[in-house]
């Protein structure tokens, strides 16, 4: 699973769970405070009174909660049954690529005040494995998966991103779209994802087109 992908679902699993240990604590310090009153200055009605009224609101928000993650579940289903018709079809995305010897079509997203601009290919691990010129007004590179001596790299997973260059100065960097073919798509806690083939996983909102 992508570092973004993972990220994304331990925030939210994180929040869920904060919310239910700061009820659980609640409760402990309501009954705590009943249990060790003062007998002989006991609480006003008054106070129960606000505290059951804080106790109400705590545990309304837990419970709407629970029923907005039941109902994004079911919605997610039929998004997820929709979206089933995409397996089989190419998602057009940044995700990284698969490569197994196999030229692969790059779209590179330039700058549009670019007068110059190179493709940079990281493999796995994040390292620069080429950094080559491409021509600004291109749509579409091929990307052959061979060194500068013609030696193909080894099959894997590899990143690209353009730097763009106005002047002589860099511009930064801005990324590059590829096609891949969906294998599956999975509800993962709520979310749904697309499996591209080599096992990339990314979300159904990153995808920008799509075709057969």
């Amino acid at each position: 699973m992508s570092s973004a992908l993972a990220a994304r679902q331990a925030d939210e699993s994180s929040g869920q769970a904060t919310l239910n240990s700061d009820f659980q604590t609640f409760l402990e310090m309501l009954t705590a405070q009943a249990t060790n009153q003062d007998p002989l200055n006991p609480m006003e009605s008054s106070e129960y009174a606000s505290q059951l009224a804080s106790f109400s609101s705590v545990e309304q928000q837990v419970k709407t909660n629970d029923l907005l993650a039941a109902f994004g579940e079911q919605l997610g289903a039929s998004t997820l049954s929709q979206l089933s018709n995409w397996v089989g079809m190419e998602a057009r995305s940044t995700a990284p690529v698969t490569f197994d010897g196999t030229p692969q079509t790059l779209h590179p997203l330039l700058a549009t005040q670019a007068d110059q601009a190179y493709l940079i290919a990281y493999d796995e691990n994040g390292e620069e494995v080429q950094r080559q010129q491409i021509d600004i007004d291109t749509e579409s590179v091929q990307w052959a998966g061979v060194d500068d001596t013609g030696a193909p790299f080894e099959n894997g997973t590899y990143r690209f991103e353009i730097e763009n260059f106005a002047n002589g100065e860099s511009l930064g960097t801005s990324p590059v779209e590829t096609y891949q073919r969906v294998d599956e798509a999975q509800m993962l806690d709520g979310q749904i994802a697309l499996i591209l083939e080599g096992g990339q996983p990314i979300f159904s909102t990153d995808v920008v087109a799509i075709r057969e």
